[in-house]
């Protein structure tokens, strides 16, 4: 005869998980002795393995009982229902498990890599990371709406990265993200912005409409980047 204990030390298992067996109908509780402790006998062992064997197999508690008292054909049949449906949970857990790596490419997983070097650079120059937010969903919207498009922006973007007069109105910008609308500042930085844009050649790789969203898209976040365009 076992106390609780030595039962749970023979089957590998806490002592916690008996109990649970307990409570859960599929292992029988005997009654205490004189002692007031409970004993177990070797029936108590062949049981406690088997329910342990199929747990540790996957199979639900809910269906542990059921299976102890199966018969062979039944039994066979039922652990075959349980393998096919822990082949659909592991088919799902893979599917979970390439999307949890993809969300690991980071910037990649929404854009090309082409695409995701400019803000590789721009990190590299130490742009914010709200700058680069914005930036990223303007690269989106080229992508989907302008595929055609991307050869020529991929090379504007990194000309102007290369361009330091750029580069210094760029984290301008990036600095009067979160301005006021009203900053004396304002009128300046819109005069750098249309100084350096009139010295370029214009740009036609983007279809009209795909500029407009990206146009849209970027000032969504800053007030004080609407009022810059209105005082250019």
């Amino acid at each position: 005869m076992l106390t609780i204990g030595q039962l749970a030390a023979r089957a590998g298992v806490t002592v916690r998980a008996v109990r649970h067996y307990h409570q859960r109908g599929l292992l029988a509780e005997p009654e205490r002795d004189a002692s007031g402790y409970r004993r177990y006998t070797a029936q108590a062992v062949v049981d406690l393995i088997r329910i342990k064997t199929l747990a540790d197999a996957g199979v639900p508690l809910a269906r542990i009982d059921q299976l102890l008292g199966a018969e062979p054909e039944e039994f066979a049949q039922a652990v075959a229902d349980i393998d096919r449906a822990l082949a659909k949970k592991a088919r799902e857990l893979n599917r979970h498990r390439r999307r949890i790596a993809a969300l690991a490419a980071g910037d990649r997983l929404f854009i090309s890599d082409e695409m995701a070097q400019i803000l590789d650079r721009q990190r590299a120059m130490n742009f914010s990371e709200q700058m680069i937010r914005i930036e990223r969903d303007v690269l989106i919207i080229i992508e989907a709406l302008s595929p055609e498009s991307i050869p020529a922006v991929v090379a504007t973007k990194n000309a102007a990265l290369d361009d330091p007069e750029f580069v210094r109105i760029y984290h301008a910008l990036d600095e009067a993200i979160d301005w006021d609308p009203r900053d004396p500042r304002l009128p300046a930085l819109a005069a750098d912005v249309a100084a350096w844009a009139a010295g370029r050649p214009p740009e036609d790789a983007i279809a009209p409409d795909t500029v407009s969203l990206m146009l849209s898209r970027s000032l969504e976040f800053s007030p004080a980047w609407r009022r810059l365009l209105q005082l250019q």
